[in-house]
């Protein structure tokens, strides 16, 4: 007996869910800084396999080319998703896996990053007007404060903000609520940092 969601078989949202997680496990930081000869990303700064870190180690290329692939591997999981099993309601599992894979990577013991890339990737893809003003929200302040943290959790607050009071969207409004607060979990410790005016600055070494 094929248990169905919405008409959609359940054996659907799981294999959107696994493929979206498997894409976004795929510790991009990682394997750029160790096949460039850079070491082991997570002996380095803060730890995390994110380009924020990987700019620490003063390769501003190598540190573009994660955000892009980290980013893009969000991005990737719906574009499959949408490929394989042409069903709206399924994007989302592959993006939601594609976000948790970042921040929990089976191929790094579950130890990932913060997620605020692939979360931006996912966006563009599942609806590019609320993607393209998050990224905005997050490049204008980066560009203001030039703290990356501070710039992360203002694109990921404003989101479903966004999306529930302009673009009038419940699901994508829900979507973005739950990974925003995905965000502030991973961000505990910079909230802290930011709290005591302690963050470090973009380029910087954290203290």
């Amino acid at each position: 007996m094929t248990v169905l969601i919405n008409d959609i078989p359940l054996s659907y949202f799981l294999f959107s869910l696994a493929g979206g997680y498997l894409l976004g496990a795929l510790p991009f930081g990682l394997i750029l800084t160790s096949i460039t000869g850079q070491g082991d990303i997570r002996a380095i700064g803060s730890g995390n396999i994110g380009a924020t870190n990987v700019l620490r180690t003063g390769n501003k290329r190598l540190a573009f080319a994660t955000l892009i692939l980290d980013g893009g591997k969000g991005a990737v999981a719906i574009w499959l998703a949408h490929l394989v099993f042409q069903q709206p309601d399924l994007l989302y599992f592959a993006g939601g896996g594609a976000f948790f894979g970042h921040l929990y990577p089976v191929f790094l013991k579950f130890k990932g990053g913060k997620g605020v890339a692939t979360f931006l990737g996912v966006l563009l893809a599942l609806h590019w007007p609320l993607g393209i003003a998050s990224c905005l929200a997050w490049a204008l302040s980066t560009a203001v404060f030039r703290i990356s943290s501070l710039s992360a959790l203002i694109a990921a607050a404003i989101s479903p903000l966004l999306g529930f009071f302009i673009f009038d969207n419940v699901n994508i409004t829900l979507f973005a609520g739950i990974l925003c607060i995905m965000i502030f979990i991973r961000h505990k410790d910079n909230i802290k940092r930011l709290a005591a005016g302690a963050e470090p600055r973009i380029g910087k070494k954290p203290g």
